[in-house]
């Protein structure tokens, strides 16, 4: 997968792509992750990629012409992207899209700051927004690298352990069921005699049980509203 991002401050996504699963995807050659400051697509000295809104207000907004340079450069040279733009307008990350986003090729990711983004900017493209949550940050950078790895993980071969994507959480609309590891008795606490039994079916079972409980305790809007599959 070829993924650019395109970024005002690619420094800060640099020591994270260096880590971790990200990293293990890269160097195994299944990721090819290039960051691409759009301010080096200025043309004037001072090099501005913002100025004041028209009809006034507070903040900056991002200027189009080097978000346009920028995008039309990487396609001038690679081809077209699928476009991903991080805004709180768009649709809800969810573990489907992620799935999705991995079946593709090609993705760009555009990260914003200040006010926003010249609506020609997300007029001028095909973009897929996508938000994170109902909340606001002070840019894309951190929404960017969420998307991404968990895009990156689904591929064939980033994973050591491939089952392990089948059972987490969400993959089947549930929140994953608890997990132990030893000591047995751990201040009083034992783990669940069924998960030392060996019967194999009777974990299964326990351990769909315990997504469903889990899941209504802590999460019973997945349990009205789950995604058709």
């Amino acid at each position: 997968m070829l993924v650019y991002i395109l970024s005002l401050f690619p420094e800060a996504l640099e020591a994270y792509l260096a880590n971790g699963v990200l990293r293990i995807a890269r160097e195994s050659g299944k990721l090819d992750v290039r960051l691409l400051n759009f301010r080096d697509f200025t043309k004037d000295k001072h090099r501005s990629v913002d100025d004041r809104p028209f009809g006034g207000g507070p903040g900056m907004v991002l200027r189009p012409e080097p978000i346009f340079e920028a995008i039309e450069w990487v396609e001038s040279r690679e081809g077209t992207f699928h476009k991903v733009l991080l805004t709180p307008e768009g649709r809800p990350f969810r573990q489907s899209k992620a799935e999705e986003l991995s079946g593709k090729e090609k993705l760009l990711f555009l990260c914003g700051r200040y006010e926003g983004f010249d609506q020609r900017v997300l007029d001028g493209f095909p973009w897929e927004f996508v938000s994170l949550g109902d909340f606001v940050l002070s840019g894309g950078e951190l929404p960017a690298l969420v998307v991404l790895e968990a895009t990156v993980r689904l591929l064939p071969g980033v994973l050591g352990d491939e089952e392990s994507i089948v059972h987490e959480s969400f993959t089947t609309g549930l929140l994953d069921h608890p997990h132990y590891t030893r000591p047995r008795d751990f201040r009083g606490s034992k783990v669940p005699e069924v998960l030392a039994s060996g019967d194999h079916e009777a974990i299964r079972k326990w351990r769909a049980q315990q997504s469903l409980e889990r899941t209504r305790r802590l999460r019973p809007d997945l349990l009205e509203s789950r995604e058709p599959r």
